[in-house]
């Protein structure tokens, strides 16, 4: 057969490396001038490794990304680490990364809370029954069994950080996939993440595929014989079959007219888009990896993340590379501003980290922005979750929305990859 994938990021690639593998024609088009998606990565002339332009991480409990790098024979390429994880509460930061700094942590107090906040956790780290937890809000099941004082201490600032006016909609099920699959321990790969991507893109190519870049699609259209007709920037060609790795809401820009009903159903999975400035510093912010930050402390950004106090400065030419990153609606102002105007809000809040800093600390700053980086969950979401199989024959959609109840990351887009390729194969 040949089949056409839209987009390069691990889910295509994932894809295109099984369809490839089984001796199909394969041929990927991304509208960017590099592969990997969120996932890639850029590089200065004089640093050994990528940097993601979106900060990743894997978590060992990641057999997806384990099995594909053993496949492609460079599991021993793969770095685990445990760095520290820190929480913000009453203007001070704290370790929260262990049972043990779960204790000690002061916005827990002692007795039953602290009781309640270990024996919650525990619960969703062994219940693997995820479907009863996906008729309640993570707010209303956490302020019953964690208990209120937990869950504001804990719990609110999460949601309200990540997912903002949506945040006392968010299913159970949703917190539960964050607490049940996570591990303390964090992985990157060798070079970066991109080293990773560029390894399974040769791969792919070394199968058969063709990878064009640069090559946007504009418009697909379907036959009397179902095939389907790609046209892009530069291009027409024709093809038995077709992933979207897209957003849903991307697919209805591109694709034939669906009808009303699924229309309509593409259009309500909504999302968050993310922002995210890098700094590459003369010196280090923190000894720290990452900062939860509570929507309730005014911090410009959710998250604050030292990257080199998890992998070594030495890789950027001793440089401290930080990410100040959050999810927004598309249309709130911080997607339209200037990247000095972005950079004028956060700057101010780094001394809060550390007093000493000065903006003559800043070697180099990047700022990236993305429409779709975080799909929002409502409750029931498994009975509202779109099937790969689109209603137009041989077309079908791999996006981050549908792999409910899990959040969106690279082990699950390698996967949702996988499943994709699999339908086709039937």
């Amino acid at each position: 057969m040949k089949i056409a994938i839209i987009g390069t990021g691990l889910t295509g690639l994932s894809a295109a490396y099984n369809l490839s593998k089984s001796g199909h024609n394969v041929t990927l088009f991304d509208g960017a001038s590099n592969i990997g998606g969120l996932a890639s990565g850029f590089k200065e002339h004089n640093w050994d490794w990528y940097l993601e332009r979106f900060y990743h991480h894997w978590f060992a409990s990641d057999q997806y990304v384990l099995d594909l790098a053993k496949e492609l024979n460079c599991e021993e390429k793969i770095i685990f680490n445990r760095p520290s994880t820190m929480m913000y509460y009453h203007d001070q930061f704290y370790p929260l990364d262990s049972p043990l700094t779960a204790l000690k942590f002061p916005g827990l107090g002692w007795g039953l809370n602290k009781l309640r906040f270990g024996l919650t956790t525990a619960y969703l780290k062994s219940t693997k029954n995820w479907r009863n937890l996906e008729n309640v809000s993570a707010a209303n099941w956490m302020k019953t069994w964690a208990g209120l004082e937990v869950y504001q201490t804990m719990w609110e600032p999460l949601l309200k950080a990540k997912f903002g006016k949506h945040f006392n909609s968010i299913p159970m099920s949703w917190l539960w996939a964050r607490i049940h699959s996570r591990t303390t321990q964090l992985g990157t790969f060798q070079g970066g993440f991109q080293m990773f991507l560029n390894l399974l893109a040769n791969r792919v190519k070394q199968q058969g595929a063709t990878i064009k870049m640069n090559e946007k699609i504009k418009n697909i259209t379907v036959s009397p014989n179902s095939q389907l007709t790609l046209f892009t920037n530069v291009s027409k060609t024709t093809f038995d079959k077709c992933i979207a790795t897209c957003s849903p809401k991307q697919l209805l820009q591109i694709a034939p007219p669906f009808s009303t009903n699924y229309s309509n159903r593409l259009h309500n999975q909504k999302s968050l888009g993310a922002i995210v400035a890098v700094l590459s510093l003369k010196h280090p912010l923190t000894k720290h990896y990452w900062f939860n930050l509570p929507s309730t402390a005014n911090f410009p950004f959710l998250a604050l993340v030292e990257h080199t106090n998890f992998v070594s400065k030495s890789h950027f030419n001793n440089e401290h590379i930080i990410y100040c990153g959050e999810y927004l609606e598309t249309d709130h102002i911080n997607f339209t501003i200037s990247d000095e105007e972005l950079l004028n809000k956060y700057l101010p809040a780094l001394n809060r980290f550390n007093k000493n800093f000065r903006k003559q600390w800043i070697n180099k700053s990047w700022v990236f922005r993305t429409p779709y980086a975080q799909p929002i969950p409502s409750m029931q979401s498994s009975h509202n979750t779109i099937d790969l199989q689109t209603p137009i024959e041989n077309l079908f959609l791999a996006s981050m929305s549908q792999i409910y109840p899990w959040d969106r990351g690279t082990n699950f887009a390698i996967e949702l990859g996988q499943k994709a390729a699999s339908i086709i194969l039937e």
